[in-house]
């Protein structure tokens, strides 16, 4: 079963985020907290959101993985789309189809609302997803590489005193970036 997000979740899927960050060889990288994740998530002005999959056990549902996700714009398309920031599956549920069930209903969602497009990024070496993700018709965008500011470099970017000549101006330093 796939449904949304609920403030109870909120400590699972911090665990997931972690539990996926040891599995893309980032397993300090995780500094968000519960506190992050439920003023992200559940606020009135919700920027953030996140669907569940839950595997039926013998004591009640158990949570088997999530998809976060919040909405981005394409200028060309004219519209919103849906960023997929995080979709996992926890190894033991793997396999019985909760990953295909989260992208069908970020699918519906978009559909349903208009939305011209759901993009997410997967690691160059993560071959199973490459192929799970071939296979419910998504397309690699190999022509494009996703660019990031963050660390030390996005406030030293914040910070940088520009002109109103573009020559005049210097790389930003970007000792730090992730």
């Amino acid at each position: 079963m796939i449904r949304p997000a609920q403030p109870a979740d909120v400590p699972v899927i911090l665990a997931l985020i972690k539990e996926l960050a040891a599995y893309e060889r980032e397993p300090d990288a995780v500094v968000a907290t519960q506190a992050d994740l439920e003023a992200a998530l559940f606020r009135e002005d919700a920027a953030l959101f996140g669907l569940i999959a839950e595997h039926p056990g013998q004591d009640g549902p158990v949570i088997a993985g999530c998809a976060l996700w919040f909405l981005n714009f394409s200028t060309w398309v004219g519209r919103h789309g849906i960023y997929l920031e995080d979709l996992y599956v926890r190894p033991e549920f793997r396999g019985q189809g909760y990953g295909g069930q989260l992208l069908v209903e970020l699918a519906k969602i978009a559909d349903e609302r208009g939305y011209g497009r759901l993009e997410w990024a997967v690691l160059d070496w993560n071959e199973t997803a490459h192929r799970f993700y071939e296979s419910v018709g998504a397309v690699a965008m190999h022509e494009w590489t996703i660019w990031r500011v963050s660390d030390v470099a996005l406030p030293q970017l914040a910070q940088r005193v520009t002109t109103t000549n573009a020559s005049k101006t210097t790389p930003p330093d970007v000792e730090g970036r992730t």
